[in-house]
């Protein structure tokens, strides 16, 4: 293959950067409005590792907090397991939405404990914390201090029954669960009483100064503003403690105090940061104490307090880095509407999976995305038409002309551009910066204006040289025509990359290209041969759409059952209890041990990892269950050919990990004090590939 390059500007030098998403409540599934923020934060981490910066893009399951106990006992099961589950769920939808983590981690994780507890032994130390008696309603039932959400009753201002705690649906109204004067335990039915406990709290006005200077520097004016708000009195303390039952971790020192769910969630950001450099040999000071790395948070407007200002005051108080900003978008609409399960809008993303790809919304989203906190609306009908007359009839549409045409008539070979095309070509190189900046500002809607702009030229370059007519009398000529355009596509499939990756994989493959970087725009593709050409995309069909609302409809028919049944039962019958980590005596119980799937396996592959001292790769079968990639320890006492069609233990439920050398997908079992003393564990005759271990 031959190219030419014209010049651009260099990519800026190489920056460290660290970023995450709101952590996702694992009380239940993800839903459309969970995908704006995580497919705006993919794109704009996948255009950053495509310009060659090193990016690290984190996330995890939020899981503590009372509602996970109510979940739990709705189910006759542990929270443990409800979470467990959960974060199956969640990690299958990011991934059927290309959302590209390099790790996903819970939580409820030691490591996360103890940072938890290392960031309260710095407010002990530096004297930030106080103590305060509140009253709030206790449930003599539940034995437990009931959340606003928990609490039922008739509203104080327009007397309508079986209102929240803290808002009437009714009249708009807001007040304190006190003022209701038959206000129930909405898990029993009992009549709670008050009942002071002493708590712990966080204290931010000490931090006044620093936070308005941090908000300054670090937040949009429209996030300063709403912000700063708050300070136009005394910063209020935050308390940082619950009550038990509580499932959660239990405050060091305390009795029966648990830290509060919103001091454990924005820890995970750092913990499961630090679960993946760990395993990467990686310190974690040298990203969230290196004042040269970038930190970044992408929220939704409705957490901006906690980010803005108790999270900011955490970190300084022990010592980490602030974050270099705090990305804010809007709420999501669908068809006009706020997204509610009971008006039959409420679209769960695997629903939509369930009938569409993932590249359709990715597209759509981005056409809509910016920097602002405006709210944005998916409306079907304009989903539908964009898609189909942009993605499909603009830009795929150059593949579809030049790389079938070329195919038949040309056997496929790029040949060189003609003199018209050439300049077209230039034109769209030279958009890589404009566009670059676009996607840097996270302005993905006007870098989409630009790449359909360039789309429209090009369809207007091909319609006017008419290679259909050219074709039988100058086969020359027109070679050189559909080599314009498909160069000019293949430079789209470049800028479209963040947008939509599994789209330009199938360009990649279609040119016979390694996976593009954003300089690969900048080269133009001459006597080169391409593959047969296959389908991109195709049109979405109506009917797709209508059987994803269909889906959210019957959601909202069941939730509206699931509410009148709440209203007229309790839906708890015994008291409720929490499970809570404890690190400290090393047992647990059974149900603890059944979470791990042990089954048979038989070695189908085996080799070694040359640049690992320890390590073998190994290719196991687990029957109907299929087969797993699983990275073992056993390279200094087993030779990789004596292993295959050998019958090992695995666990099977194992969080797959990323190493170096590719994914783990699970743990061959083994026995002995060390290398070369290493026995892998085999079942006796008779057991089968993929049967479990009881």
């Amino acid at each position: 293959m031959a190219s030419t390059q014209s010049t651009q500007a260099p990519i800026n030098s190489k920056r460290q950067i660290l970023m995450t998403i709101g952590l996702p409540y694992a009380n239940g599934p993800i839903h459309l409005g969970h995908m704006v923020e995580a497919i705006q934060a993919d794109i704009w981490s996948r255009f950053l590792k495509m310009q060659g910066h090193e990016v690290y893009f984190f996330c995890a399951d939020d899981t503590h907090g009372t509602p996970i106990m109510i979940k739990a006992r709705e189910k006759k099961t542990t929270p443990e397991k409800v979470i467990a589950d959960v974060w199956i769920e969640h990690t299958q939808t990011y991934k059927g939405f290309d959302i590209g983590f390099d790790h996903y981690s819970s939580t409820h994780s030691k490591t996360n404990q103890k940072m938890c507890e290392h960031f309260y032994s710095k407010m002990l130390e530096k004297n930030a914390t106080s103590r305060k008696s509140i009253e709030q309603l206790y449930c003599e039932f539940d034995k437990m201090f009931l959340p606003d959400r928990f609490v039922k009753g008739t509203c104080p201002k327009c007397k309508t029954p079986n209102q929240n705690g803290d808002s009437c649906d009714h009249c708009g109204a807001t007040y304190s669960p006190s003022d209701m004067s038959d206000a129930n335990c909405l898990l029993c039915g009992t009549k709670p009483i008050k009942k002071s406990s002493e708590h712990i709290f966080f204290e931010l006005e000490p931090h006044r100064d620093f936070l308005k200077s941090w908000l300054e520097k670090h937040t949009s004016d429209e996030v300063r503003k709403k912000m700063l708000e708050w300070f136009e009195g005394d910063l209020r303390a935050w308390d940082i403690t619950r009550d038990g039952p509580y499932f959660g971790f239990p405050i060091p020192g305390e009795t029966d105090k648990f830290f509060y769910v919103w001091v454990d969630a924005p820890m995970g950001y750092i913990s499961t940061s630090q679960e993946y450099f760990d395993s990467k040999g990686i310190s974690l000071e040298s990203f969230w104490k290196n004042p040269n790395v970038e930190i970044y948070h992408f929220i939704g407007k409705d957490i901006t307090y906690f980010h803005t200002l108790f999270w900011p005051a955490l970190l300084k108080t022990a010592d980490f880095n602030t974050p270099q900003a705090v990305h804010v978008h809007g709420r999501l609409m669908i068809n006009g509407e706020k997204m509610s399960k009971s008006t039959g809008n409420f679209v769960n993303a695997q629903a939509y999976l369930n009938h569409l790809p993932a590249t359709y919304l990715r597209y759509y989203y981005a056409t809509k995305l910016n920097s602002s906190l405006d709210d944005f609306d998916l409306n079907m009908d304009d989903f539908v038409s964009r898609v189909n007359a942009e993605l499909v009839g603009k830009i795929t549409n150059l593949a579809s002309r030049g790389a079938q045409m070329l195919g038949k008539k040309a056997q496929g070979l790029m040949t060189r551009c003609d003199s018209d095309g050439l300049k077209l070509v230039q034109k769209a190189q030279s958009k890589s910066n404009e566009i670059g900046l676009l996607y840097e500002k996270r302005d993905f809607s006007k870098a989409l204006t630009e790449i359909r702009t360039l789309a429209e030229e090009a369809n207007r370059f091909f319609d006017e040289k008419a290679p259909w007519k050219t074709v039988d009398l100058d086969l020359q000529k027109t070679t050189e025509v559909l080599t314009s355009t498909l160069n000019i596509f293949r430079i789209l499939g470049i800028y479209l990359k963040p947008v939509m990756p599994e789209f330009t994989l199938k360009v990649e493959k279609l040119f016979k290209e390694s996976p593009y970087q954003w300089n690969d725009a900048q080269k133009i593709l001459s006597q080169h041969t391409i593959n047969e050409f296959e389908p991109l995309i195709t049109r979405i069909e109506t009917e797709k759409v209508k059987a994803i609302m269909d889906e959210a409809q019957m959601l909202a028919e069941k939730t509206q059952k699931e509410r009148q049944a709440v209203k007229t039962n309790p839906v708890l019958e015994t008291p409720l209890k929490a499970s809570a980590l404890n690190p400290d005596d090393g047992l647990i119980d059974i149900e603890t041990f059944n979470k791990v799937d042990l089954r048979v396996a038989e070695i189908v592959e085996a080799e070694a990892v040359p640049e690992a001292d320890k390590l073998l790769k190994l290719k196991v079968s687990l029957g109907d269950l299929g087969t797993r990639q699983i990275f073992a320890g056993i390279k200094a006492a087993y030779d990789p050919a004596k292993l295959l069609g050998r019958k090992v233990l695995v666990v099977a439920n194992l969080r797959p990990r990323k190493m170096k050398f590719g994914m783990s997908e699970g743990m061959v079992l083994a026995a002995g004090p060390g290398a070369p003393d290493l026995f892998v564990i085999s079942p006796d005759e008779g057991a089968k590939a993929g049967d479990k271990v009881k």
